[in-house]
């Protein structure tokens, strides 16, 4: 049978109708055109599936079976519709997120809890690099978006890509309470400090990645002692005096009510970078990346505004 969508509920809308001229009211369709593609149904069939009656039309048992399935097919066509729409408003799927370090533990749980909440059938997976390899991610069309820290400015951006402040994320020195540094008023140099003892993050972490490239840059390696998984860890080696480390401000200062240490500024311009949020071409980015990134702090060109929901200044 070569039966589409149309045909099976134009036959329901007449079966539910009891009458081929209200059926095609219902259909939307004349009284002779519902009344040809009813007479080809059942050619195609090679059964007859209705009785023409003085005041209507009843199903014959073929007609109550193709009534039956007919239901079915049009009510798992609407959920798979359904689906679909899901998909593109971006209530449903993976979502691929990159981010560094900060923005993974700092930045993005407090801020992405509620959007994802909201979205039961989505999924979001997020992966950590270093804001320098989220850049060349989206500038090669790896990645659609990430959350990287504007020190990327110093090194250039692909054609097309915008970088969006939304948060600071200044990275500071933190010394066991009995350091030499514990008391010190002024930002130091992290090439001054090189010679420390180091406590580091754990090897493929985004921002110890980005910490040793600063240190090769100023001549020599960081002399780590030991590599924690977590920011928590290395706050507590170092309130223990096992050597110093480097973590976000906001880490710093959620942890030091807990663990025992001083925190110093650090002078480099690197230091203090804020959060921004790197994509290209906003109309580019899939309905959900779009939302997502609104949700975060994005201002989508103004051109594009409607696609978000969100109102034109």
């Amino acid at each position: 049978m070569r039966l589409d969508l149309a045909d099976l509920r134009l036959f329901l809308c007449v079966v539910d109708a009891g009458s081929i001229t209200q059926g095609a009211v219902r259909a939307n369709l004349a009284l002779a055109s519902a009344s040809e593609r009813l007479r080809n149904i059942e050619a195609d069939a090679g059964v007859a599936l209705l009785e023409r009656r003085h005041r209507g039309v009843t199903t014959t048992e073929a007609g109550e079976a193709l009534a039956h399935h007919a239901r079915l097919i049009l009510r798992q066509q609407a959920l798979l519709k359904g689906e679909l729409s899901d998909f593109a408003t971006g209530t449903r799927g993976t979502l691929h997120l990159y981010a560094n370090t900060a923005a993974l533990t700092q930045f993005l749980p407090g801020r992405l809890a509620p959007w994802l909440a909201a979205r039961p059938r989505l999924r979001v997976e997020l992966k950590e690099r270093t804001s320098a390899e989220i850049v060349r991610s989206i500038g090669a069309g790896l990645a659609e978006a990430g959350i990287v820290s504007d020190a990327v400015q110093a090194s250039g951006l692909s054609d097309g890509l915008q970088l969006q402040p939304v948060t600071q994320d200044h990275l500071v020195l933190i010394v066991p309470a009995s350091h030499r540094l514990a008391e010190t008023g002024s930002a130091i140099r992290f090439a001054d400090v090189l010679a420390e003892p180091f406590v580091g993050l754990a090897p493929g972490n985004a921002l110890q990645a980005h910490l040793d490239d600063h240190a090769r840059a100023a001549g020599r390696d960081l002399a780590l002692r030991i590599r924690m998984k977590t920011f928590e860890g290395l706050c507590e080696m170092v309130a223990h005096g096992v050597g110093v480390g480097v973590v976000p401000h906001g880490v710093a200062q959620r942890l030091r009510r807990r663990y025992a240490y001083r925190t110093v500024v650090l002078a480099e311009p690197w230091a203090r970078r804020r959060l921004c949020l790197c994509f290209g071409d906003w109309v580019a980015l899939s309905a959900p990346v779009q939302s997502l990134l609104v949700h975060l702090g994005a201002e989508p060109p103004p051109s594009a505004a409607h696609l978000t929901g969100r109102p034109r200044s």
